[in-house]
C-alpha cells in the first residue's frame, strides 16, 4: 500500500546536507515545518535539534510522526530508537533497531545500537553478535572493536580484550572504550601503574562523554586500590558515582518518582501490621519442575553459587531474567494489592504462573528443564509473591559481611535501574542494605518461607562440604566437577560485576576488604553493626 503523497523537501536544505551544513540544514527545517511543509526528514532534522538543546520529548513527538509517514525509513527507525533507548525504554528501542535490520540487514548504525542497548539489558552474548556484525559491516571504525574488548574484559577474556582493544587504537589512538579495556586488563596483570598512568591521561581530555568519564574514575579506583592507596581510591570511587547519579537523578529521584526506599518504607509497615492468619496459604503448583531461588543482597555471593549449581546439565538459570514482571506489579505495586495478595489463591495463582514461565522462556530460559535456578538478590524484596505461586519453591538466601557487602556495591558499577540507584551513594547503599534485611526478617516471621541460609566465606573455607549442604536443601545433585565451575563453557555470558571474579575461580581475596576502608566505612559502620552481629561476624 502507497503511504501518505509527500511534499518535496526545499532545495536549501538539499543543499545544505550536501554541503553536510546539519546547522543549517536544521535551522531550515524547523522553519519549513512552522510554515505547514510536513515531511519525514525535516521531522528527523527538528528531532536532531530538539535533542540537542535537551527537549527528549518533543525529538521522540517528531521521530513518532516522522516513522507514521515514513515506516519504511531505516534512518527513522535507527533514529527513534536512539529516541526509545535515551529515555530508559531499551525494549522498544530494540524493536526499532530490529524493524530497521527487517528492512535493510546490513545497515550498521542499527547492529551498533543494537549492541549497547542490549549490553544495557544485560544480553551480552546478543550485544557481542551485535557489535561483530557493525565491525564486519564497516571494519575501519574503531568503535565496534573496542566495544568487543571491553565486553571480553568485562567477561575476564583477557586476550580477546587485548586483541581488539588494540585493534581499535590502531583505528583511533584516542577511542575511550578501547583505553578503558587496556586498563582492565593491566589492573587484572598487576600493572595498577601503568592503568592508573592510562587512565589520567584519559580523564585529562576536555571531549570525553559523562559515562566515560565515570567509567574512567572507577577503573582509576581499582588501580589505586591495587597500589594500596585507599584514600585516592575511594576518592576516584566517589567521582564515579556521582558522576552516574547526576546522570539517572531524574529518572530515578525527585517529584512524582516513588523512590526504592520509599516503596521499601510502605512494605515494612504493611507486613508490620499483619495479623496472624491474614496470610492464607497457596496451594502447591502442579509443576513437576523443580524450583529453586537464590536471593539475599548483590554481592553477597549469589552469582558465584548459581554458576557453581549450574555445572549439573539439568540445572537452568535464570541469570537475573526477571518473570516476576507481572506478578509484581499487579500484586506489589500498593498496599490493596497487597491485601489481594494475601488472599490469593486457586486458579487466580495460575496465571501468573503462567506469565512467569513465558516470561523467562520469552527470555531464552529452559523452563522446562528438571531444576529451574531463579538468581535475582532483589527478588528478596518479592518473596510475598514467589512464596504465594510457588509454596514448594526452595530458597536459598546467600549472606557476606555486610560490611564487605556494601563496600563492594559501592565500588563496583551496576547496570542502572531505581535499586542500584541507591548503591551510588555510600549512605544510601548502606540505608538500602538494612532496609531489605528489615523486609526480610519481617516476611521470614509472618511468611514462614522455608529457607537455606548460605554463607558466602563458609564455601570458601570448606567449598565441597558447604556445595553438599546446598545440594542436599536445594535437590540439585552434588557432582565433583563443581569444583572446575569456572572452567565450564557457559551458555551466556555473565551479566552481573562478578564476572570477572567468576571466571578467575574461587577466591578468599575479596573477604575482609572491608577493613582496608575501616575509615572510610567509619560513618556508615553504626547502620550496618546490628547485621554484622545478627549474622555471627566478629565486630572487628
Amino acid at each position: 500500500m502507497n503511504g501518505p503523497q509527500l511534499p518535496a523537501v526545499p532545495d536549501a536544505i538539499t543543499t545544505a546536507l550536501d554541503a553536510r551544513d546539519i546547522p543549517r540544514a536544521t535551522a531550515l527545517a524547523c522553519e519549513a515545518l512552522e510554515k505547514g511543509v510536513e515531511h519525514p526528514l525535516l521531522l528527523n532534522l527538528r528531532a536532531y535539534w530538539h535533542e540537542a538543546n535537551g527537549r527528549e520529548a518533543e525529538a521522540f513527538a517528531d521521530l513518532r510522526r516522522a516513522s507514521e509517514l515514513a515506516p519504511d525509513d531505516v534512518s527513522i527507525l535507527n533514529a527513534l530508537g536512539l529516541s526509545h533507548a535515551r529515555a530508559g525504554r531499551l525494549a522498544e528501542a530494540l524493536g526499532a533497531f530490529d524493524a530497521a535490520l527487517r528492512l535493510q540487514p546490513d545497515f550498521g548504525p542499527a547492529h551498533f545500537n543494537r549492541g549497547w542497548v542490549s549490553e544495557d539489558l544485560g544480553e551480552l552474548d546478543a550485544a557481542r553478535n551485535a557489535f561483530a556484525r557493525a565491525a564486519a559491516l564497516k571494519p575501519e571504525a574503531a568503535e565496534p572493536w573496542a566495544r568487543i574488548a571491553a565486553l571480553a574484559a568485562r567477561a575476564g577474556e583477557w586476550a580477546a580484550a587485548k586483541e581488539n582493544a588494540e585493534r581499535a587504537l590502531r583505528l583511533d589512538s584516542g577511542n575511550a572504550t578501547a583505553a578503558q579495556a587496556m586498563a582492565s586488563l593491566e589492573i587484572a596483570a598487576g600493572e595498577a601503574a601503568a592503568a592508573e598512568a592510562r587512565l589520567r591521561a584519559l580523564l585529562a581530555r576536555d571531549d570525553l562523554g559523562p559515562l566515560d568519564r565515570a567509567a574512567a574514575e572507577g577503573l582509576l579506583g581499582d588501580a589505586l586500590d591495587g597500589q594500596d592507596r585507599i584514600e585516592d581510591a575511594f576518592a576516584a570511587y566517589g567521582r564515579r558515582n556521582a558522576i552516574v547519579r547526576e546522570q539517572y537523578a531524574g529518572r530515578f529521584s525527585g517529584p512524582g518518582v516513588q523512590t526504592v526506599p520509599q516503596y521499601l518504607a510502605w512494605l515494612t509497615e504493611w507486613f508490620s501490621r499483619l495479623a496472624d492468619g491474614q496470610w492464607l496459604a497457596a496451594d502447591a503448583e502442579p509443576d513437576s519442575t523443580a524450583h529453586v531461588f537464590l536471593i539475599g543482597f548483590p554481592r553477597s555471593g549469589t552469582t558465584l553459587l548459581e554458576e557453581i549449581l549450574c555445572v549439573n546439565p539439568g540445572v537452568a538459570a535464570t541469570q537475573e531474567r526477571d518473570g516476576l514482571t507481572d506478578a509484581v506489579r499487579d500484586l506489589m505495586a500498593k498496599p490493596a494489592d497487597l491485601e489481594r495478595l494475601a488472599a490469593l489463591r486457586g486458579g487466580a495463582l495460575a496465571r501468573y504462573r503462567r506469565s512467569y514461565r513465558a516470561n523467562l522462556a520469552a527470555a531464552g530460559v529452559n523452563v522446562n528443564a528438571p531444576v529451574l535456578l531463579d538468581k535475582q538478590p532483589y527478588n528478596t524484596i518479592k518473596l510475598p509473591v514467589i512464596v504465594k505461586l510457588f509454596p514448594r519453591a526452595r530458597i536459598v538466601f546467600s549472606i557476606r559481611d555486610p560490611r564487605d557487602v556494601v563496600l563492594s556495591c559501592y565500588r563496583r558499577r551496576f547496570r542502572m535501574n531505581p535499586s542500584n540507584y541507591e548503591l551510588l551513594t555510600l549512605d544510601g547503599a548502606a540505608r538500602f542494605y538494612d532496609a531489605v534485611m528489615r523486609l526480610a526478617g519481617l516476611y521470614r516471621s509472618k511468611l514462614a518461607p522455608g529457607i537455606f541460609d548460605f554463607r558466602h566465606e563458609a564455601l570458601i573455607a570448606d567449598f565441597e562440604g558447604r556445595m553438599n549442604d546446598v545440594c542436599a536443601f536445594t535437590g540439585i545433585g552434588w557432582t565433583p566437577s563443581m569444583r572446575a565451575f569456572a572452567q565450564r563453557p557457559r551458555a551466556r555470558a555473565i551479566a552481573t560485576p562478578s564476572a570477572q571474579q567468576v571466571a578467575a575461580g574461587l577466591s578468599g581475596q575479596g573477604i575482609g576488604q572491608w577493613r582496608r576502608y575501616r575509615r572510610q566505612l567509619a560513618p556508615i559502620l553504626p547502620i550496618l553493626a546490628p547485621w554484622v552481629e545478627a549474622f555471627g561476624y566478629p565486630a572487628d
